[in-house]
């Protein structure tokens, strides 16, 4: 055969090739897509409602699965339990990934990794510590409230992750022991004890490891294709993210605190408006995050008596008014927070660190000594303004003035005015008393 045709046979069979390699490409499925949340901190309701949106968007996109990156030391009862409501009923497959490494998946973290339909960790992470702690300082409840409440709280939280564990075909004995005794365990451990169900250094080797596993999705078997998924990630709005970062007991505290200021600085100079406007802002904002946190009804009440003491010795400068009112403040933040709240179950309770409140009040309270102390000033200090004013102010006759009348300017204005001696025009003149619009008037003597 001839060189040429050679040339023709391979041209030939590198265009069959070339077509068969475009109709495997056009046959094969395109990529699927995970929608990708991260649950980063305490969780609250901010960070609640935030993942019940996302199992909804991804119900509602359509998507292979949800992939939940998790990291958490704990957080709200009731927000962890429209978590785990949310993932049980949820009409998609939701992954969870505790990473990257050094996360842990703490107290509520348990129940919401349990919750998923696959649970991985990466290397260096851990899980458990889940049993339920408040009272003041972070004892045991037993200690603080009675050893008949200590039970209720604790056969509650064991109660509720037994249920999540066998419904999820996971080891619902090391889940009561997590509650009971607070056991926490490395990946490698939980991975052994069945707790979750494969250890990985990333993300997206999780989600090659899931591909092709079947999960019972709504009563209904679901196999996963998640090898080299396009990751949509779900943003938290801008309400989740505020909720979320005011839901801090030192954010809350000091919310209150420049409300209260707020409103000292509006009392005593009426008028400004802004101080006002800022209070009134700060004050909502505060009632709003206390909703999501375990707040002391006494404890505010404490609080906002400590601003109106501060506020009374605007008025009476006595000292001791404003010395209550800084006790008033710190007991206030130090109570704020109820530990014994069942609804919480963190291993650290909330409260509000020394290092803020301690400065946080002494600062509200020295700008109330300030204000206190130019008020005063202010009181010392002749008026300004009015009839009272006026007296004692220097101007000029702009015509004759003579006791039936005439003009004069002074402070800036055109006055009618009356002199008991006749005065022609340019004359110095200094206002001795006021009677409704005229000025009565005496010469300067120079």
């Amino acid at each position: 055969m001839s060189k040429s045709g050679h040339s023709v046979w391979g041209v030939l069979v590198l265009g069959m090739v070339m077509f068969g390699q475009a109709t495997s490409r056009a046959d094969a499925p395109p990529p699927a897509v995970v929608s990708r949340c991260v649950l980063d901190g305490t969780v609250d309701a901010g960070s609640s409602a935030f993942l019940v949106d996302c199992v909804r968007r991804a119900q509602e996109a359509g998507h292979q699965a949800l992939l939940v990156r998790l990291d958490t030391p704990g957080g709200e009862l009731e927000s962890t339990r429209d978590i785990v409501r949310a993932f049980l009923g949820a009409r998609v497959p939701v992954l969870v990934w505790v990473g990257p490494s050094g996360a842990r998946a703490g107290s509520a973290g348990v129940f919401i990794t349990l919750a998923s339909h696959l649970a991985g960790m990466a290397p260096g992470t851990n899980i458990g510590a889940a049993h339920p702690v408040s009272g003041l300082s972070g004892q045991d409840p037993e200690q603080t409230g009675g050893k008949e409440m200590a039970r209720k709280i604790e056969n509650d939280a064991v109660a509720f992750v037994e249920s999540i564990a066998r419904q999820r075909g996971r080891n619902a004995e090391w889940a009561i022991s997590a509650v009971r005794e607070s056991e926490s365990v490395p990946a490698e451990k939980a991975l052994e004890l069945r707790v979750i169900e494969h250890v990985a250094p990333t993300q997206e080797a999780f989600l090659q490891w899931a591909d092709g596993r079947s999960v019972t999705v709504a009563d209904s078997p679901v196999t996963l294709r998640t090898a080299n998924a396009w990751l949509v990630e779900l943003e938290p709005s801008f309400s989740q993210r505020a909720l979320h970062a005011l839901a801090q007991p030192a954010v809350v505290y000091i919310l209150f605190l420049l409300a209260g200021l707020g409103f000292a600085v509006e009392f005593t100079h009426p008028g400004l408006f802004v101080p006002g406007l800022t209070g009134v802002v700060c004050l909502v904002l505060a009632l709003l995050a206390s909703s999501a946190l375990p707040v002391r009804a006494g404890a505010i009440v404490l609080l906002l008596l400590g601003v109106a003491l501060l506020v009374a010795e605007l008025f009476v400068t006595s000292g001791l008014l404003g010395a209550a009112g800084l006790g008033l403040l710190v007991l206030g933040g130090v109570f704020l927070m109820d530990r014994f709240d069942p609804g919480w179950f963190l291993d650290s309770p909330p409260r509000v660190p020394l290092s803020t409140l301690i400065p946080t009040a002494v600062f509200v309270a020295g700008a109330a000594v300030y204000l206190a102390f130019r008020a005063a000033e202010t009181r010392r200090q002749p008026q300004q303004g009015g009839d009272l004013g006026l007296i004692g102010e220097v101007g000029q006759t702009l015509d004759t003035v003579s006791p039936s009348g005439g003009a004069v300017f002074v402070h800036g204005e055109r006055w009618s005015a009356v002199s008991s001696t006749p005065l022609p025009p340019g004359s110095r003149v200094v206002v001795r008393r006021v009677e409704g619009l005229t000025l009565f008037v005496d010469e300067v003597k120079t």
